[in-house]
């Protein structure tokens, strides 16, 4: 007999607005402990020292997080002119310092690069990978990286105040923004130096952090049927994808990993989910009147 996995089989979502000082896989632990479930993952990490939503996928709900993670992002952050840190943010050993501080309008004429298609090096602590290790991991080790620049979609990127010493953000972007490597460049570009001060994800997809629960609430509302009332559909995950609804039979045959035909029709090889009775049972390429299925769910 094969051992029962820990937990058990909750599915959904549960938004979580992140206070500093956690990492978000810390985040991820305590809301997996609370609901006693099986398994959990999150839609974007955020760094230790920034808050903001944190959207915490469990159960089936993980096979919708790729499509999360591809969906655009809204970050506030402050950056402090006149030095650079080994982070890029406050956190870090100040590596160089300036005296020099923008006027606004020089501010403002050089968001003018920082917007649409833009080619961004990630911070040498970061999450990405160097020959298989992290560069976080290398970084503390003393390694100097040449990171690679990588493509970056910045819809909208604003001044929204701002004094001698710092100035504030507003910006929507797609995956893998590195709001550091902004603040960082941006100092560059000035010719001031700079580092992100402070750092809020306000929303994510389709997830906000004002329907977030804070940490405490997650802890007091744990193994309690109030902390479940709380969760979200997984199908949120993919309210990017067309919903294709389907019958009883073709619900039977895609779960099963058969295509399956669908009641409307989408653009042809257009990724799809489709549903019966209004609840998720795959996600699919259209082709030809069905859905054939890359994903299953099984709930």
């Amino acid at each position: 007999m094969g051992r029962r996995k820990k937990g058990n089989p909750v599915h959904g979502w549960l938004i979580v607005d992140k206070p500093a000082g956690v990492t978000s896989t810390q985040v991820v632990g305590k809301v997996r402990w609370a609901l006693d479930a099986q398994k959990a993952g999150h839609a974007g990490t955020l760094d230790p020292d920034a808050t903001g939503v944190l959207a915490v996928a469990l159960g089936e709900a993980t096979k919708t997080v790729p499509f999360v993670t591809d969906a655009l992002k809204c970050y506030c952050f402050r950056v402090t002119w006149g030095a650079s840190t080994a982070t890029d943010d406050a956190s870090g050993a100040v590596l160089e310092r300036s005296d020099r501080r923008p006027a606004p309008a020089d501010i403002e004429a050089a968001l003018v690069a920082f917007r649409g298609d833009i080619l961004q090096v990630p911070p040498q602590v970061s999450a990405v990978k160097v020959e298989g290790e992290r560069a976080y991991d290398l970084a503390r080790e003393g390694v100097e990286m040449d990171l690679v620049g990588r493509p970056l979609f910045v819809d909208r990127l604003e001044m929204t105040d701002g004094d001698v010493d710092w100035a504030e953000f507003e910006m929507v972007c797609g995956k893998g923004g590195y709001v550091r490597s902004i603040a960082r460049d941006l100092g560059a570009a000035l010719g001031c130096l700079g580092h992100v001060g402070w750092l809020r994800r306000t929303w994510s997809g389709p997830f906000d952090a004002n329907d977030g629960l804070s940490l405490e609430e997650v802890e007091s509302l744990a193994r309690t049927p109030d902390l479940h009332a709380r969760l979200k559909p997984l199908q949120l995950g993919l309210c990017d994808l067309p919903e294709l609804p389907v019958s009883e039979a073709a619900a039977h045959r895609l779960r099963h990993g058969n295509p399956g035909e669908v009641l409307s029709g989408a653009d042809h090889g257009e990724t799809c989910w489709a549903s019966h009775l209004g609840q998720p049972v795959a996600i699919g390429v259209y082709r030809a009147g069905a859905i054939h299925p890359t994903k299953v769910f099984q709930v």
